[in-house]
């Protein structure tokens, strides 16, 4: 009789950067100059072979539900699934970005990308089809906690869905952080929950915080204070 033998998924490994706009762009005028910024890698032939996909997301302006917590220090957070883990570390060194898409950076952002991102491996957790509103929880660990086993405990959790916040949204994400991180961006975990809506978003938070949204057990294994949440929405994809 032959053996089953199991099959390997290969992790799906992802660069997400959190930046702030340039500060001679307004909010309202920034998402236009980062699409302008994307559309360079169009022209970019080593990046459009190390880069997937990329997902542009916004903070949204005008905070009409009164989510209460939501970040307004950052401007908007970007998406970008990557070949392999190698593309995470080449594309910094490549000649086209350096030579094209980094000049152009500080008319966009207020920092270099490279000094705004994280490398992450991601965990699909649910998944009902694309939508364009999120919410993205970038979390620092508290003091006396343990990365891999909160790995553990967060799938389970997310797993779940118990609270309202997870069990609403139509897609989850799991982001795991590996490697060195830029200073100040010494977070372990993104989670990306996705809504259709902002109300959406709302009703399932409810009058709570979006970090008492979390659940009390895991909401008490990040240092909250530390950590940012950013309501967004999509601005601009590609493909």
């Amino acid at each position: 009789m032959l053996e089953k033998q199991s099959v390997e998924i290969p992790q799906q490994w992802k660069m997400i950067y959190l930046v702030r706009r340039n500060p001679a762009l307004t909010a309202s005028e920034f998402p236009q100059a980062w699409r302008e910024h994307s559309a360079l890698g169009k022209s970019c032939h080593n990046v459009r072979d190390k880069v997937k996909s990329v997902t542009q997301c916004s903070r949204v302006l005008e905070n009409n539900h009164i989510i209460e917590g939501v970040s307004s220090d950052y401007d908007g957070v970007n998406l970008l699934l990557m070949s392999d883990k190698s593309a995470t570390e080449d594309i910094w060194s490549d000649e086209e970005t350096l030579r094209i898409m980094r000049p152009d950076e500080p008319r966009v952002f207020a920092n270099y990308i490279k000094d705004c991102t994280v490398v992450c491996t991601e965990e699909l957790i649910k998944d009902d089809g694309p939508t364009d509103y999120c919410l993205q929880y970038f979390l620092k660990i508290a003091t006396g906690s343990e990365s891999d086993t909160i790995q553990q405990v967060l799938s389970e959790l997310l797993l779940n869905k118990q609270e309202a916040l997870f069990y609403h949204a139509t897609k989850i994400v799991l982001n795991t952080v590996h490697g060195k991180t830029p200073p100040g961006y010494n977070y372990a975990f993104v989670i990306e929950c996705w809504f259709n809506t902002e109300s959406e978003i709302a009703s399932a938070i409810g009058s709570q915080s979006i970090w008492n949204a979390l659940g009390a057990e895991l909401s008490s294994q990040f240092s909250i204070d530390t950590s940012v949440c950013m309501l967004t929405r999509v601005t601009h994809r590609r493909p």
